[in-house]
C-alpha cells in the first residue's frame, strides 16, 4: 500500500506539471472571412500563410496570402498582410502589401485598420493608396459553438461597406469546422465558404476551406489551404 500511495503521488505531481494547452492554443485569423477580436500576447510573433486557387468568372488565378502579426502589448498588435505571389491570366507578380493594426479594447470587441500604400509588382501593382477599417466582434454561444462578425468600410476608388460573419463548431478544443460569408456594398458582392482547422500541439494550425461566389464580380469557386505558426 505504501508503494501504491507513493506512485499515485508521483503521477499526480507529473500531471500538475504538464502544460495546459486548452487555455493557450493558437488563435489564427485564417481560415474564414471574418477576423476575431483577440490579439497576440506582447512579444509573440505569428505567421499565417496560405495557398488559394480561384476558378470561373474570368481567368483562373492563384495567390499565396500571408498575414504577419506581432503582439506589441496585451491588447495591441501590428499586422502586415498581402495576397502574396499572384498568377492570373498569364501574368505573375506580387500583390500590394498592407500595414495595419488590431486593438482589442473590450472583451469580445476589437478594431482592425489597414493601409495599402503603393506597392506590388507587374499588373498587380496598386495605382493609389487604399485603406479599410473594421469592427471585429466574437462571442461563445456555448462550449462548442461560437460566432464572429465584422462590419466596416473600405476607402478606395469608391467607398464600400464591408460585412462578414463566421459560425464555428468546436468538435474538440483543437479541431473545428465553420461556415461563413463576406459581402461588400459597392460593388455589391457575396462570398460563401466552409472549412476546418486543426491545431497540432498549441502553436501550429493547419486549415482547409472551399467556397464560391454567390453574387458580384467574385470567383465562381475557390479552394484554400494554409498553415499558421506562433513563435
Amino acid at each position: 500500500m505504501q508503494m501504491n500511495s507513493k506512485l499515485r503521488a508521483t503521477l499526480f505531481a507529473i500531471l500538475l506539471t504538464l502544460p495546459c494547452y486548452a487555455d493557450d492554443l493558437i488563435n489564427a485569423d485564417r481560415p474564414g472571412i471574418a477576423d476575431g477580436s483577440a490579439t497576440l500576447d506582447a512579444g509573440k510573433l505569428q505567421l499565417e500563410l496560405g495557398v488559394e486557387r480561384d476558378t470561373g468568372n474570368g481567368p483562373s488565378s492563384s495567390t499565396t496570402p500571408l498575414l504577419i502579426r506581432y503582439g506589441v502589448t496585451k491588447t495591441f498588435e501590428a499586422r502586415i498582410e498581402t495576397e502574396g505571389f499572384t498568377r492570373a491570366a498569364g501574368d505573375d507578380g506580387f500583390a500590394p502589401i498592407s500595414l495595419g493594426m488590431k486593438y482589442h479594447f473590450r472583451d469580445g470587441l476589437g478594431v482592425i485598420a489597414r493601409v495599402f500604400p503603393h506597392s506590388g509588382s507587374g499588373s498587380f501593382k496598386s495605382k493609389k493608396t487604399t485603406a479599410d477599417l473594421r469592427l471585429a466582434a466574437d462571442r461563445d454561444l456555448s462550449e462548442q459553438w461560437s460566432i464572429e462578425g465584422n462590419i466596416g468600410v473600405e476607402h478606395g476608388d469608391e467607398n464600400s461597406g464591408l460585412l462578414a460573419a463566421t459560425l464555428q463548431y468546436n468538435i474538440r478544443p483543437t479541431l473545428n469546422v465553420f461556415v461563413d460569408a463576406g459581402a461588400t456594398t459597392n460593388p455589391s458582392s457575396l462570398i460563401l465558404d466552409a472549412g476546418t482547422a486543426w491545431i497540432i500541439g498549441k502553436d501550429l494550425q493547419l486549415d482547409f476551406s472551399v467556397g464560391f461566389g454567390a453574387r458580384g464580380d467574385v470567383p465562381d469557386r475557390f479552394v484554400s489551404a494554409g498553415i499558421s505558426r506562433r513563435f
